[in-house]
Parts: structure tokens; C-alpha cells; sequence
């Protein structure tokens, strides 16, 4: 007798719901289920397929549960019934709270929450059906043996839900970093689209995936293979505890490659500091905390190697082995490898020893010598970003599994071409809702948070922004606005807290029916002209318009005139109106707010501490 491997110890029913229960036994068998007090028979087909649905019940739990057939016995244990949400998008409702240590270690380092559960569903694609069943996967419990690989964003809406309503709330966590929303939509409904045929075609082509993905890994690994074997520093031993770089160049950490001689390298190079250890850090328990590197690195402390990371993005944070630190000089030793990039040590990243409350902070002049230099590395393909491989995968095979609703965070991927986002999304939105088959379930999703130079004259981000916020046209959504809480040196910003906290305001209106809830930060409605003024009207406004606490005016708001040239103008709360000016523009016609990758002077909010969506909006003049 074979079950799906969601229909699996740990796992989470949907409350108040009919709910699906199905498997595979012998033809022509009788299936007996024995759960929460009641009993269930029913009868396999000639292929050993039988499906049944158990009574809709309350939350509670833990239960078990025995099936029967034949002499074969199934025994599920530790069964919950309480609230079940879908996670989808890509890095950032995938990131795992292991990622945000740095922000949130003191929310999660007592974490002891068994009725909060999550299913990681396995990160396949297929480009040929969808697929019937999962390939794998288990639920774990929001505790301290599992909690750091919980996705953070998922956890902490997860903990509001549950204290709010006191029920079991379980996560099937079925994001993958890097899509692109074509990922996620199935195949009928992008070729209904239309564009994506021809990639589509491509990628049934097994012999196409296998043989791209086999020239692609002897193409990397000829590429480290060169770049190891010609590299100085290893083949002399640069990373050894004591070496002479009085002959190697200053760098400042942390800093940027650009502007320097290695701007344009792709290869290794080394760098090397050493610093004094006091007698009371060298005893402790010692993490290195190393910011983040552009693009790969290899980092060693007294000549041994703590740590390395393949790529640029997450967080160098490597514990130092007992006894490797000595009380007076140490020395670090780091091997960047530039892939394809130019190379870094972000800047306003931790670089530093911390251990019981100390800190040795280790920015600051180091010496670098160039250990190689290569070609760049040619870029990869992911399959698993391909148009319908993983909604194939990854959400169709979650059909008959109940849930309440899904929480959405993505957006990075479709970035660079912000056009006609919304559309997507909406196909998407309703080809999960007819993959469930459970009406219009509630959809929240999150908005891009603010990533580069603040108010700097990027724009694609808040582009696409805007084609979320079109998204709430959709029935049954809502929208986590975050542009406030992100990093601008990180596409991966921890606070996910935060934006857990914000989905599950959206959650609490669309799924729990708080009517009365402010769940939204305001939310542009309409515009009208008034002589040189612009008013601006609002949805959201909860008790009020306010600027963001501590400022004192009101700002992120441009117009433009005729000439299509946008400034920034003044604007001004009045009730739940904002009245936009400029002093030299007699006949404004757009206005736009937060328009920015990093808005950071956006300050609208209403007086419930949420802000308030970008926007872009055209006068019409008769």
C-alpha cells in the first residue's frame, strides 16, 4: 500500500474542509480507515487506485490514523488539523530563517512550536505533464531541531495566525529561488498567452535538458580545473598561517573591484589580513562573520579552511573549530573567485570575530595578490526556471491535498522585463485555483522590497511594483507592501519577520474575514486636478494619513507637466487626500510616488504604521 508523501507523519489537514484522502494498494481491495473516532471503507479499482474524503472536523489534534488492506497496515501519527497554506514564489519566501540569523537569532533561539508544521516539497520540473504525485518530501515542527529550515517569511506568518486563532497551522513550502512566474503557470494557459511556444517545444526534448546539463557541468568543472591548476595561491600555499605579503597590494574591506586593476579580472584572487586575538576571545565560541563576496570564496583562519561559498548571495557566516584561534596573531586568509562578475566584499555587511558578547572587527586595509586569471565563466541554464516546468511538479501534484490559502513572494525574476506582470500573475492565480478545484481560495502576495542606491534613477523594480499593485484587481488577494523593510545591499534582506507579520494582516481580511481590519497601508484610488494642484484619494487610510514617524514633511511624490519631465514635487496630507504641487508646473498631468528601486524617502503611511503602495498615474484631460 503506497500513499503520497504529504499523506505522512507530522502532517497538517485543513479544518472545516472535505478532505481528500488517496492511494495505490492491490486491485480490487478494500481500504479501511480508522481516524479521529470515525471509520471509512472503500474499495480500489482494478489499477489499486482509491480515493475517499474524510468529514469535515474542527481544529485539533495530535491524532492517528491506521489504514488497512488486506494484511497490509499504514499508521500515520501525529496528525493535526488546523490551517494549511501554500508558500510559492522564489529566494525570498524560500530563504530559510538559518538566513536571518543576524536579524531575527533572538527570535527563533527559543522557538519551541509544535502546531507549526512544514512540508518542503522536492524542487523538480517536468516539461512533458503535469504530474500526479510528489517525489518526496516530510513535515517538521516549528522546533529547535528543525526551526532554522523553516522558510523565515512563511514561520512568522505562520506564529500570527496561530496565536491569533489558537489552531495548527501547516506550510507546504513550494517556492524555488529564481524563477520567473512562467515557472509557475501551466502549460495550456501560456500557450494561451502566447510567446512562449518555442520553449516550450525545447524543453520536452529530453535529449535537449540531458545533453545541455551534461555539456554545461564538463564545461564548469574544465573551467575550475583550469583555474585551480593554475592558480599561484594554492599551488604555494598563500592561505597557510604565516606568509610574507610585504610584495602584495593594499585593500580596503569592505570595497568594490571597480576602479582598481581588478576590475575586469574573472579568476582568484587572495587576500590576507592578520589581527590580534585577545586571551578571553581565542577561548570562547568564535563566528566569523565575512559580509557577503562577490562571487565564490574560500576562507581560512591560521592556514585551515572554516568555510567556503559557491555563489554571491548568501551571508558568509562560518564558525571557527575549537582551539583554531590563539590569543595574540592570527591570520585570515580569503580566496575570491570573480566568475562572472565584477568582485566584492559588499559594503555594510558585518566583517568581524564575534563570540560571547565581543567583537573584533576586522574591516579595514588588507593585502591581496592575484592568484589567476581566466576567462569568464559562461552563464548556466536552470531548468528549473523554464516555462511550466515546476508548477508541473511542484504544484500540481498538491491537487487533492486541502488548504486554506496561498502566500506568494516573487517578482525578482520578472524584473528586468516588468510588462504585462500583472497579466501573468492573474493566469497564474487562476490556473492554482482550478489546479485545487476550491473556488477563488485566498491569494496574498508581497511586493518587491527596496534593493540599490536610495532614490537612485533605477526604475524597473518600482516598474514592476506598480504591475503587483494592479494585481489587487484580482478577487480573493491582498498585498504585503515592503518597500520599507529591505536592504539596499541585499537582494535577500532578513527582516522577514516583518513581512511574515504582513501577509498575515492581508490573510486575517481575505481569509478570515476581519472586515473591520486595517490590513493594508493606503492604496492609491483616484486623482483629479484642482487648478495647479493634484488630489490624490486613498483606500487604506485606516485612522489617518501620516508621514513615516520622525519626518517632518511629506515626501516620494513627482509630477510632470506636458513635457513628460518628472521633478519632485511638494506634497501635503489633508484628511485622507494628498494634495501635490509644484511651484513651476502650471498643468501637471502624472504623478508618480516611490518611484524608485529604493524609495528610501517614501514616507506615506497611515496611522497603523503601514505604507503606503507605489504608484504611477496619468491625468486624462477631456
Amino acid at each position: 500500500m503506497r500513499l503520497s508523501s504529504i499523506l505522512s507523519d507530522g502532517m497538517v489537514l485543513q479544518r472545516n474542509s472535505a478532505i481528500p484522502l488517496w492511494g495505490m494498494t492491490g486491485a480490487d481491495q478494500t481500504v479501511q480507515i480508522f481516524f479521529n473516532e470515525k471509520e471509512y471503507s472503500i474499495q480500489s479499482d482494478s489499477g489499486g487506485v482509491w480515493r475517499t474524503t474524510l468529514k469535515e472536523m474542527e481544529a485539533g489534534g495530535p491524532y492517528e490514523m491506521r489504514l488497512l488492506s488486506g494484511d497490509q497496515e499504514v499508521v500515520i501519527r501525529d496528525i493535526l488539523i488546523g490551517d494549511v497554506w501554500v508558500l510559492g514564489g522564489q529566494s525570498n519566501m524560500e530563504l530559510p530563517i538559518r538566513r536571518t540569523l543576524d536579524l531575527l537569532a533572538d527570535e527563533v533561539k527559543q522557538v519551541n512550536l509544535p502546531l507549526i508544521r512544514q512540508f518542503a516539497v522536492p524542487q523538480t520540473y517536468n516539461f512533458h505533464a503535469p504530474q500526479q504525485e510528489l517525489s518526496g518530501g516530510q513535515w517538521i515542527a516549528a522546533t529547535q531541531e528543525h526551526i532554522l529550515n523553516f522558510s523565515a517569511a512563511g514561520f512568522f506568518f505562520a506564529r500570527e495566525i496561530q496565536e491569533r486563532y489558537g489552531v495548527p497551522v501547516g506550510l507546504i513550502h513550494a517556492a524555488v529561488g529564481g524563477t520567473p512566474v512562467e515557472a509557475w503557470i501551466s502549460e495550456p494557459t501560456l500557450r494561451g498567452l502566447g510567446g512562449y511556444e518555442d520553449i516550450l517545444d525545447q524543453c520536452k526534448d529530453d535529449n535537449y535538458v540531458t545533453g545541455t546539463k551534461v555539456k554545461e557541468e564538463e564545461r564548469n568543472q574544465a573551467w575550475y580545473g583550469r583555474l585551480n591548476e593554475t592558480d599561484l595561491g594554492l599551488k604555494e600555499g598563500w592561505f597557510r598561517d604565516a606568509w610574507d605579503t610585504s610584495d602584495w597590494e593594499d585593500f580596503v574591506v569592505p570595497g568594490s573591484w571597480s576602479g582598481s586593476e581588478l576590475e575586469s579580472l574573472r579568476g582568484a584572487v587572495w587576500f590576507r589580513k592578520e589581527f590580534e586575538v585577545p586571551a578571553s576571545l581565542a577561548e570562547s565560541e568564535v563566528l566569523l562573520k565575512l559580509g557577503t563576496i562577490v562571487d565564490a570564496d574560500d576562507t581560512y583562519i591560521n592556514g585551515v579552511c572554516i568555510g567556503n561559498t559557491g555563489y554571491m548571495y548568501p551571508p558568509r557566516r562560518y564558525p571557527v573549530p575549537e582551539g583554531l584561534l590563539k590569543p595574540g596573531v592570527n591570520s585570515i586568509a580569503v580566496r575570491v573567485i570573480s566568475t562572472q562578475s565584477t568582485g566584492s566584499f559588499i559594503k555594510d555587511m558585518p566583517y568581524k570575530l564575534v563570540a560571547d558578547g565581543q567583537e573584533l572587527d576586522l574591516e579595514g586595509v588588507w593585502k591581496y595578490r592575484i592568484g589567476t586569471v581566466t576567462e569568464a565563466m559562461q552563464p548556466q541554464t536552470f531548468f528549473q526556471y523554464m516555462s511550466s516546468g515546476v508548477y508541473n511538479s511542484m504544484i500540481s501534484p498538491l491537487r487533492n491535498y486541502r488548504i486554506k490559502g496561498a502566500l506568494w513572494y516573487q517578482g525578482e525574476s520578472n524584473a528586468g522585463q516588468p510588462a504585462g506582470y500583472s497579466e501573468k500573475f492573474a493566469a497564474m492565480v487562476g490556473d492554482w485555483r482550478r489546479n485545487w478545484d476550491i473556488g477563488e481560495f485566498p491569494f496574498i502576495f508581497t511586493q518587491l522590497a527596496n534593493l540599490g542606491e536610495a532614490d537612485g534613477p533605477q526604475t524597473d523594480w518600482a516598474e514592476l511594483r506598480e504591475e503587483q499593485r494592479k494585481c489587487l484587481r484580482i478577487p480573493g488577494t491582498a498585498m504585503a507592501v515592503t518597500y520599507d523593510i529591505g536592504e539596499y545591499n541585499d537582494l535577500h534582506p532578513q527582516d522577514k519577520k516583518s513581512v511574515g507579520q504582513r501577509l498575515a494582516l492581508g490573510a486575517r481580511k481575505a481569509a478570515y474575514g476581519e472586515e473591520s481590519l486595517v490590513y493594508s497601508g493606503p492604496l492609491f484610488h483616484s486623482m483629479e486636478r484642482s487648478g495647479n494642484s493634484l488630489l490624490l484619494h486613498f483606500d487604506q487610510t485606516g485612522t489617518g494619513l501620516t508621514v513615516r514617524n520622525g519626518d517632518s514633511e511629506l515626501r516620494g511624490f513627482e509630477v510632470c507637466g506636458p513635457d513628460g519631465t518628472f521633478v519632485p514635487a511638494k506634497a501635503a496630507i489633508s484628511g485622507n487626500t494628498v494634495i501635490v504641487t509644484h511651484d513651476k508646473i502650471d498643468q501637471p498631468s502624472h504623478v508618480r510616488y516611490a518611484w524608485s528601486n529604493n524609495p528610501a524617502k517614501a514616507n506615506l503611511y497611515n496611522r497603523e504604521g503601514l505604507p503606503a503602495s507605489p504608484f504611477t498615474k496619468k491625468l486624462r484631460y477631456n
